[in-house]
């Protein structure tokens, strides 16, 4: 990744509004710079867009929203959301960056719903580690990969050009702004000249080195994320001095099942679900959070450990598609009793029975969890995971306006960050992130830096 002074000879094409990356950030950037009246060109390095939303959930948590209403809860706004996020990252982030998105999310939601007719629809049967209301809001099959289809599916409907198999490998700049891009492509080289540029193209995760060097406890994680996320937006940064912040912060999860490589949602545990080690022992206090999970199993014997849960709790987890391709790939092991479900997990004889019977029905337990909910019947299922890394929270500093800001504290005119290019509001480390705050950095800042990306080109300025 290069940063060069503008070519003398003139750009191959030239566009308004520049876009790189076609994840869900980029996407709803698109939609959003179209809906102000930019002329849009997104660049994606990969086939057909994808991305890291494409691996998730695909679950966005906003408060005071027409779904949350829908679903009775009619307690929660901007303001205890905005307080949920900081709990959990500790007061690590900026109040600013907080509120921005906080306060952003619900309109954000209702205008995808309203606008191109995304049907969601909050998740009410259980409840994510760090919200204190039901927020999470999703599409019906609660998958990432829908979520990227209908965005592809709205960008095709406003005629917005989503042009696949580009990977932008140079910035141009000229003094302070940014002018334009060069791509590369299976037929060779091309330049792209722009009026506002749009990093949407994610964080550092596939980019093995620089997780080794910024995020050593987890270099050797699993990585769940997408191989596209090589940390463009922060070399090119770095090389423009702005200001990067909170690199060492990421999402993990530490319910993936092995070797299948399927993600488990978290509603096994918080149902009442639980994980134990190679000898059948509980190692941790899983109410935590998933993200935490991670560096948990890791440090267990072979870096695994089995969840257990019931027939019961797999009925909720089955309103997600992985948990029905998980029980598809024949990761979930069932059994009418505790002493057969360890033979099947290899488990020691006992160890599961013995487990179960020490945790408390009232009351914390030794590690600190409180088991709310009623306790595990029969049938058991367990499913052996690992930790895996899925996106980094870290990126560059922006402003209010998703402009990235300089190490001087000043902004670029023209240059933009959405998404996992930008910094998120996940505080410094692993154990800050809040459900859900790798998407929602993803459409609201898509959002605010697609609609203020249109109105700085000349064509927007010219006709106010």
């Amino acid at each position: 990744m290069r940063v060069s002074q503008t070519p003398e000879t003139p750009f191959d094409l030239d566009v308004s509004v520049l876009i790189i990356g076609a994840g869900a950030s980029g996407m709803v950037a698109a939609l959003s710079a179209a809906d102000a009246g930019g002329d849009v060109l997104v660049i994606e390095a990969d086939p057909v867009p994808s991305g890291s939303t494409a691996l998730s959930a695909g679950l966005i948590p906003a408060a005071g929203t027409q779904f949350q209403h829908e679903a009775g809860i009619d307690d929660d706004d901007a303001v205890v959301f905005a307080g949920d996020i900081q709990a959990k990252a500790k007061g690590e982030n900026s109040q600013a960056m907080v509120d921005l998105v906080a306060h952003n999310a619900g309109p954000t939601i209702e205008w995808l719903a309203d606008r191109f007719d995304l049907p969601f629809s909050v998740v009410t049967n259980f409840d994510y580690p760090g919200h204190s209301r039901r927020r999470m809001h999703g599409l019906p099959t609660r998958s990432g990969r829908e979520l990227v289809d209908r965005l592809r599916a709205s960008c095709e409907a406003q005629d917005i050009d989503i042009i696949c198999n580009r990977r932008a490998v140079t910035l141009f700049r000229d003094d302070e702004r940014i002018t334009g891009v060069e791509v590369e492509s299976p037929d060779g080289t091309e330049r792209i000249g722009c009026e506002t540029l749009i990093l949407a193209c994610n964080g550092f995760g596939g980019n093995r080195d620089m997780v080794a060097r910024l995020l050593p406890e987890i270099k050797e994680a699993l990585w769940f994320g997408h191989d596209g996320n090589r940390g463009d937006a922060v070399v090119w940064g770095e090389a423009l001095g702005a200001d990067c912040q909170h690199l060492r912060a990421y999402q993990g999860h530490g319910n993936v099942a092995t070797p299948h490589g399927i993600l488990i949602t978290w509603a096994v545990i918080t149902k009442g679900g639980f994980q134990v080690n190679v000898e059948g022992r509980r190692f941790w206090d899983e109410s935590q959070g998933y993200s935490e999970a991670a560096r948990a199993v890791l440090s267990q014997p072979d870096g695994v450990a089995w969840t257990i849960f019931d027939a019961r709790i797999a009925t909720v987890a089955r309103q997600f598609q992985d948990f029905k391709d998980a029980e598809a790939a024949g990761a979930i092991r069932t059994s009418d009793t505790l002493d057969d479900l360890s033979t099947i997990c290899g488990l020691p004889v006992g160890a599961l029975a013995q487990t179960l019977g020490e945790i408390p029905r009232a009351g914390a337990d030794s590690f600190g969890r409180v088991f709310d909910g009623p306790p595990l019947a029969p049938p058991y299922c367990a499913v052996k995971v690992t930790g895996a890394l899925f996106h980094t929270q870290g990126g560059l500093g922006i402003a209010s306006d998703a402009r990235v800001v300089r190490k001087s504290g000043d902004v670029f005119p023209n240059l933009f960050a959405a998404g996992g290019a930008a910094v998120g509001v996940s505080g410094s480390g692993d154990s800050g992130y809040l459900s859900g705050n790798g998407l929602l950095s993803a459409v609201v800042l898509g959002r605010i830096a697609g609609r203020c990306a249109a109105q700085r080109t000349t064509k927007q300025q010219m006709e106010a």
